[in-house]
């Protein structure tokens, strides 16, 4: 099959491209590399470079291209800047997908599996978080992913579109042989700051808060592989090649690290000390985020394989060592 993948440079989505390759299927990638990175375009791919906010370009590309489905990782994706500047997550995630899904209906292309997060459910009300519980996102961007999921749906209603939203908790780590990995700017995700202080580039990493009700006061969060992300991505497409009805999965381990824990098992990784500092709660940190992921297992067959934290950190450090300064030289 051959497989649009909007975004297809970034993090996530190129590792997924990456898997898609592996297991023999043909992928085309849009991204107009605002956060992308050509350095992770597959070279087995063939790229687009565009905006998935400009009708004659996604045109363009389903016209030349035979698309069979769609993997939509397209968005802006920081919950402090959508906060500060939600206009342009409501531009770029909302109306980029209304434009795709748009091209999509025009040219005959029903399956979609989207990027969506754990931020659609805000505070959650028990943990593990059941795909059933609410949805009362606190921030600009889990509003527009939460509403890039009812779009899908009304869409499907009205035109036979096919959709599965993946709601997935901390995405992490790095492709095992080290030739992709997370390259953000500004970075704010745990995992790749604590190793920035092993890599020479922090004195110390802060611990926003270490009195929550937690077995040691710092927040709990669940940490997923991004190679198993990318699994349950293609899973989920093939679910949807089968004939699967549109649904909602959550992706996590079903187990909670503390931001202690996750230092510490830093600490033995690299062999570095990592201080760390003690600095005041920010707003909107839940002290606990863990994933129930019983229905992605069952439904699709997904099962995470990269589990253990120490794996994870391990393809995380021996991508940032290698890559200090992400794909910049």
């Amino acid at each position: 099959m051959k497989i649009l993948v909007p975004g297809g440079a970034g993090y996530i989505g190129s590792h997924t491209v990456s898997e898609l390759i592996d297991a023999g299927e043909e992928v085309v990638i849009a991204d107009n590399l605002e956060t992308g990175h050509i350095e992770a375009v597959h070279p087995k791919a063939v790229f687009y470079r565009g905006d998935i906010r400009d009708r004659a370009f996604l045109d363009s590309v389903f016209e030349k291209e035979q698309i069979d489905g769609v993997i939509h990782f397209a968005a802006n994706s920081l919950v402090g800047e959508s906060m500060k500047n939600p206009l342009k997550y409501y531009d770029n995630n909302l109306y980029g997908t209304k434009v795709l899904l748009e091209s999509m209906v025009a040219h005959g292309v029903d399956k979609i599996v989207f990027s969506s997060t754990a931020a659609t459910y805000g505070e959650p009300e028990s943990i593990p978080i059941l795909e059933s519980d609410r949805t009362e996102p606190t921030n600009p961007y889990g509003e527009t992913k939460l509403s890039m999921e009812k779009m899908m749906k009304w869409t499907g209603a009205a035109h036979g579109l096919r959709y599965v939203a993946l709601r997935y908790f901390n995405a992490c780590g790095a492709h095992k042989d080290g030739h992709i990995g997370e390259a953000h700017n500004p970075e704010t995700h745990l995992i790749p700051l604590i190793l920035q202080v092993p890599n020479g580039q922090r004195a110390a990493i802060s611990i926003y808060g270490d009195d929550y009700d937690t077995k040691d006061g710092t927040c709990v969060r669940d940490y997923i592989h991004v190679t198993d992300l990318a699994q349950a991505h293609i899973l989920a497409m093939k679910y949807l090649m089968d004939g699967g009805e549109s649904n909602v999965f959550n992706l996590g381990n079903g187990i909670g690290f503390t931001v202690k824990e996750v230092i510490e098992t830093a600490r033995r990784v690299t062999g570095h000390p990592i201080p760390a500092e003690t600095a005041p709660r920010r707003g909107g940190d839940p002290a606990k985020l863990v994933a129930s992921s019983e229905k992605a297992k069952k439904t699709l067959g997904w099962n995470p394989i990269h589990a253990d934290l120490e794996e994870i950190i391990q393809t995380a450090w021996n991508w940032h060592k290698n890559h200090p300064n992400g794909y910049t030289k």
